[in-house]
């Protein structure tokens, strides 16, 4: 992981990295993703070496990160604006899917909205269910969405909420 906000002697230093959100695979406790301040990276080894993954789209910046918990090479991402703005990149919600392990990424916006979209999808604010069929994220304009089919369609469940910071499935 690099920090490119700071001078190129520090810039791999890794006390100062900005890592918004770590998870790991249940099936596969070594294959860790992380949405950095600078983007995505994955690490199949525990963590003892990172890749940067660059095919993903509209942009590499967001907080949230959701791993299918049985496949290690399948997650979700909800990219946005960075620093500057803060909001869905082009004013469109969309959720970034990879099942190949970051070679690429399909852009899933069935049922997201795609114009004036406001919402920041936080770090604690996408799940993925035990079965890695059922996903939700809540924004911090108060929209929260479902989907039952791995991201493919998205459903608006509540509306005009406060803030959504967190949300989790029941682990039974």
């Amino acid at each position: 992981m690099y920090a490119e906000y700071m001078p190129p002697e520090r810039r791999e230093d890794p006390v100062i990295q900005d890592p918004h959100r770590l998870v790991h695979c249940p099936a596969a406790p070594d294959s860790l993703w992380v949405q950095h301040h600078n983007g995505v990276f994955r690490s199949t080894d525990g963590g003892e070496s990172w890749r940067e993954i660059t095919a993903i789209r509209p942009t590499k910046f967001g907080f949230a990160v959701a791993v299918h918990p049985a496949d290690p090479d399948r997650a979700w991402f909800v990219p946005a604006v960075k620093d500057e703005c803060r909001i869905p990149a082009e004013g469109a919600v969309v959720v970034a899917r990879t099942t190949d392990g970051g070679s690429s990424f399909i852009q899933l916006r069935d049922g997201l909205p795609q114009r004036h979209a406001y919402d920041l999808v936080l770090r604690h604010a996408l799940d993925i269910d035990g079965s890695g069929d059922w996903l939700a994220f809540g924004s911090t304009s108060g929209h929260l969405w479902l989907s039952g089919d791995q991201g493919e369609r998205w459903q608006l469940t509540a509306g005009h909420l406060p803030p959504i910071y967190a949300l989790r499935f029941a682990r039974l």
